[in-house]
């Protein structure tokens, strides 16, 4: 069975262009939506997303939305504890593909570090 997990490099997730996700309000508070908003560069990318290390530059300090944690998950997007790992799996799979495509080397490295 797969098992979610960060793959270092990748940075899908670090690129945020609110066009890409239009129901940011739904499941953001206001402060959190103003931060989220803050955070994004004129290219669509996060700025704190190194694109030559690949590599968030305040990973101990990101914000909350920007953690894969239980707690995180239930308040956002109301996904229970036992379910994060398979949602967490296709959220990932989602902006991986939308980010750098189905076939490119990041789904493939992420494919193979859950164990797809």
């Amino acid at each position: 069975m797969p098992t979610w997990r960060c793959v270092k490099q990748c940075g899908a997730c670090c690129h945020l262009d609110p066009t890409d996700r239009p129901d940011l309000g739904e499941y953001l508070l206001p402060q959190e939506l103003e931060l989220y908003l803050s955070l994004v560069g004129e290219d669509g990318w996060c700025v704190h997303f190194d694109q030559d290390s690949r590599e968030c530059g305040i990973y101990a300090h990101r914000p909350q939305f920007c953690r894969v944690q239980a707690d995180t998950f239930g308040e956002m997007y109301g996904i229970e504890p036992e379910e994060l790992n398979d949602f967490a799996i296709e959220c990932c799979r989602q902006q991986i593909e939308g980010v750098y495509g189905d076939l490119s080397l990041e789904m493939l490295r992420f494919d193979r570090e859950i164990g797809f």
